[in-house]
Parts: structure tokens; sequence; C-alpha cells
């Protein structure tokens, strides 16, 4: 192995590899690229990317002697962690791990230098800082060893060789750190100011995994419909969907109120209808157009309230299948499936759609009637948004 220890420092103020850098910056921002041939451009890619993981590594060095001489606490700042979230613009976090690094960095020799030098790049870095906060007694005595996995090993082999080297030290906190890693799990559902839905959260290696093997079990374009151009993101956006919506139709879910839980929309009858600007909204997403109000009625239940005004209501009639069960068991039993050219979705995951929509005067039998898959259905009422049917 190197030794990694033979640095040599040139002596002189920092303003001037600064200047020096600032400008090659200046002349690679200004580089015409249109002029470089394939493999120059290749070559740019891996040396620029190697060159921000050493200036990544430099500019840690400065945060911890910033740190270590007390310069953010003379400027009238609480931390360092204060200090560099002001002045550098960075989230509280990020601005909390970039000091936490640059500590931890200061007793990791080899591992500095070798960043330093570009051997290791930050995110292997960021994964030996981890082992050494984890177990900072026993990493000094594993360092060079660790340092050379880092340096040879793919990032995904690398956190599993850790992973390994921490179940073997310290078998009990191995299993503490699985059962933290459980209890962070969370998954958030948030309706967002433009009516959009924003889904995030966290899940413990398990469960992950779980949904991880659900999603690579999709075929890669998920239909054998030529036409279908959804992204692998679309994709796995239109699958979460199918699962939640699957359960609602026919998951064993809590009753509430005397029904099961399912979507409500609220239209007048001219939204139906197709005419913008009348009521047309979903619970709890907001407004929605008529036109996704129609697809949805297609195979719904509706119940017919009628109101003097704006919010008197006068009459509440009784909730009806637009496609009664014994006439979606006839459907599925002919159709088999989605009816689209080329997609092959089973019946379970399909709407019953109405070819001349009910609202129209299309009747509600097996003649006006096709098995759609939900990506499908709301292609066939995007075809025949204008004139409005479907």
């Amino acid at each position: 192995m190197p030794d990694w220890h033979a640095v040599v420092m040139r002596k002189g103020s920092a303003e001037e590899p600064l200047a020096a850098l600032r400008h090659a910056l200046d002349d690679l921002t200004s580089r015409d690229l249109d002029r470089l041939f394939d493999d120059q451009i290749e070559t740019a890619v891996v040396e620029l990317h190697a060159l921000g993981d050493r200036l990544e590594a430099a500019w840690l060095r400065h945060v911890e002697e910033l740190d270590r001489r007390g310069i953010a606490l003379l400027a009238g700042y609480r931390t360092a962690t204060s200090w560099l979230a002001d002045r550098c613009r960075l989230a509280w976090r990020q601005a909390r791990g970039a000091v936490g690094r640059a500590r931890s960095l200061a007793v990791m020799p080899a591992t500095a230098t070798a960043f330093a030098m570009g051997v290791v790049g930050t995110a292997a870095v960021r994964r030996l800082v981890a082992a050494r906060n984890r177990h900072p007694e026993h990493f000094a005595e594993m360092e060079a060893t660790l340092l050379d996995a880092a340096m040879t090993l793919p990032d995904d082999d690398l956190r599993k060789t850790i992973d390994y080297w921490s179940q073997a030290i310290d078998h009990r906190g191995a299993a503490d750190d699985a059962r933290a890693s459980h209890a962070r799990r969370h998954l958030h559902v948030s309706p967002t100011f433009d009516g959009t839905v924003r889904v995030d959260g966290e899940l413990d290696p398990e469960s992950g995994s779980v949904v991880v093997t659900f999603f690579r079990s999709l075929p890669a374009n998920w239909t054998l419909d030529p036409a279908d151009d959804r992204t692998p993101a679309q994709l796995r956006a239109d699958a979460f969907v199918d699962l939640c919506r699957d359960a609602l139709d026919h998951g064993d879910l809590p009753v509430s109120g005397g029904e099961r839980p399912h979507l409500t929309v609220t239209v007048d009858l001219a939204a139906l209808e197709g005419r913008a600007g009348h009521l047309c909204e979903i619970d709890p997403g907001g407004v929605i157009t008529p036109e996704s109000a129609r697809r949805l009625a297609c195979d719904a239940g509706v119940a017919r309230i009628i109101t003097r005004g704006p919010s008197e209501i006068v009459d509440v009639g009784r909730r009806t299948r637009t496609v009664p069960s014994a006439t979606r068991r006839a459907l599925v039993a002919r159709d088999g499936g989605c009816t689209w050219g080329g997609c092959d979705r089973p019946a379970r995951w399909c709407d019953a759609h109405h070819i001349v929509h009910w609202i129209d005067g299309g009747p509600t039998d097996l003649a006006n009637l096709q098995l759609l898959c939900r990506h499908h259905h709301r292609q066939a009422h995007e075809l025949e948004r204008a004139p409005p049917g479907g």
C-alpha cells in the first residue's frame, strides 16, 4: 500500500492557489464544448468529477482549521456550523455534516491524505467517516484495511464490507442499529399548494427491499403497447397508485360511517357534461378538470344531491353503481382484461369504460362498455376530449 503520509506542502498565501483556481474555472466555463471530440468530453467528465472530490477534501481541511482556531466564535457566531450555514449559504443539516466530517478527518490521517490526493472519493470518505464515528476505538487499528477496501471496491460492496466489520466487532450494537433504522421508518403524503400530492419517506433495509423487489418485478414498459412511452419513474408512480386503488376496491379495509373508504368527487351536472368553470372537486386533492370527473364517473358509485343555491341541500338520492356487479362480471368474462391494443393488464386492474358516456345518453350495457386499465382509460378520455364523451 502506498505511503499516503508522504505529502509535499507548498508554502505561500491561500489567495494565490485560489486565484489560479478561479482563473482555471473561468476558462472551463467559457470553453466551447462543441469543438471537443467525444473522447475529450469523456475524459473531462471523469477528471472534473475527480477534481470535485479533491476540492471537497481541500474545503473540509480548511473548515477543520476554521473550527480548530475558533474563527467562527471570534466573528460572533455561536458555532462553526452556524458560520458555515450563513457564510456558505448551506442548510443547517449540510453545515453540521460538513463540520462533523472535517473533525473526523482530522483524526483519520491516512483517509484524509488519500482523499486530498484523489485516491478515494467523497462517497467512500463519508462511509469511512461514519464507520469511524460508530467505532472510534477500533477504526484506528483498521483504517488502513478499510481504506484499501475503499480504493478498490464499488460503493455498494464497500457499504457491505463496513457493515460486516461493524457486526463483527459489535454484534449487539449492530442489532440496536437495525432496530433504530426500523424505528425511523416513515411515509409522508402531503397535498401541495398547487393540488398535487407529494409522497416521500424512508424505510429500513428489510421493508425497503420488499418495495424495491416489487418495483423491479415490473416489466420494462409494463405493457406490450409500443406506444406506451411512460418513464420508469412514471411506471412506479402508476403502480403505487394501482396498489392503493386495488386495496380500496378489493381490500379488507375498515368501515367508516357505514361505508368503506373510497374517493369522493363532488361535481355539478354542467361540469360532468364537460363544461369548465363549474363545481368539480376531489377530496382531499381539490379542483380537478371535468375530463377527469367524466373518467372517474365511468365506473363509480353515483349519488344525486339536489341543492338550492350553492350550499342548501334539498334532496339526497341513494348511491347507485354506474356499472352493476352483474354487468361487470359479464364484461370481465367477455374482455378478460384491458382491451387496448397490446396491453395485458388483467381485469382486476381495469375500469369499465363507457364508449359513449352515460351522461351523454350512452347505455350501461355490454355493447357500450369495454375494460381499460387506468393508464389507457385516461388516454381514451384524452382522445375523446372534444367532443365530450366516453
